[in-house]
């Protein structure tokens, strides 16, 4: 209904529950059901965007925060049996439509400047939806607060109908180029504003899109100023380029990010160096910072320190 946030919240924690609620009518181990937990939240994830691979990486290397070898078939049936049941009803296509961008060397040294940038921005980004999370309003203001935030965000729209939605429309316009600058610098602004504005008045749903949307943003704003110095690169690979560093740096997953980015553009190897650097300083910088991921930026710090806990937790080994 326009508010900015993602669309994957919901079937995220259709399946983490499914999986709860399984763990305990077999009376699994709590190993086991951190596992599934995690496997359901992937295959949420998967279903929501058609990205079977991703989804797998995503629930283990984001959600669960190991990237065992035994914990990678559960995790890789869950979201392709996911996946394949989303086709049934979803299409079976990129969500990203974008041209054939190669990478240059211009794009290289871009992403070594830019990435310890992005790290540093999702660390804010991070804090911020710390922040509002913390403050949501109580008692009867809960009633009020969602009124007014989103008559808020309604005026703005009028506008700036791109601050409406999870931001996707705007990342595959950023994607391909298509953003006048000024309105680049206008939305990195007041779209992760909307964002976090609505997830302080307690609206329900993901923080996915909107922190690659931020990501898209802030890399082709970035991309504009060294194309002053060093022109000849695409803008929409910025962008592209941008919103995979930012991305990596909020859920601190890497690996998952860069799968994620070649199944919802349905490119592969064409920026394959540029974007792996990218993804892997801003990532170095944001874990240097701040070991919140924006999926525990919903946690009290007893909540975050217990599933730190618990990743670290060995697995019992078999006698013998």
């Amino acid at each position: 209904m326009g508010v900015s946030l993602g669309r994957e919240g919901a079937p995220k924690q259709a399946g983490s529950v499914l999986a709860n609620f399984f763990s305990d009518r077999t009376r699994l181990s709590d190993e086991q059901r951190r596992l599934l937990v995690a496997c359901g939240a992937g295959a949420g994830m998967a279903a929501a965007y058609g990205v079977p691979l991703g989804g797998a990486l995503f629930s283990l290397e984001v959600m669960r925060g190991m990237l065992a070898l035994r914990y990678v078939l559960p995790a890789l049936f869950a979201s392709v049996v996911a996946t394949a049941v989303s086709w049934l009803v979803l299409p079976d296509a990129p969500t990203y439509l974008i041209p054939g961008y190669a990478g240059s060397a211009s794009s290289v040294a871009w992403a070594l400047v830019a990435g310890p940038i992005a790290g540093v921005a999702s660390v804010g980004y991070v804090r911020l939806i710390t922040w509002a999370d913390r403050n949501k309003p109580k008692g009867w203001e809960r009633l009020a607060a969602p009124v007014f935030v989103m008559a808020a965000l309604g005026a703005l729209s009028i506008p700036f109908p791109q601050l409406l939605g999870n931001g996707k429309d705007i990342s595959q316009m950023a994607f391909t180029g298509q953003v006048a600058p000024v309105l680049l610098l206008i939305l990195l602004v007041l779209k992760p504003a909307s964002t976090a504005a609505c997830v302080g008045c307690g609206a329900p749903g993901g923080l996915f899109t909107p922190s690659l949307t931020f990501g898209a943003l802030l890399g082709a704003v970035l991309g504009q100023a060294w194309s002053w110095f060093w022109p000849g690169v695409p803008p929409g690979l910025f962008a592209l380029l941008g919103a995979a560093a930012v991305l990596a740096a909020t859920t601190q997953g890497p690996i998952s990010t860069v799968v994620l980015m070649m199944e919802l553009t349905g490119r592969d190897r064409q920026f394959i160096v540029p974007l792996l650097l990218a993804v892997g300083t801003a990532t170095l910088v944001a874990r240097t910072i701040e070991s919140r991921s924006i999926y525990d930026a919903r946690l009290t710090d007893e909540e975050v320190e217990a599933r730190r806990k618990a990743r670290e937790m060995p697995t019992p080994q078999p006698a013998g």
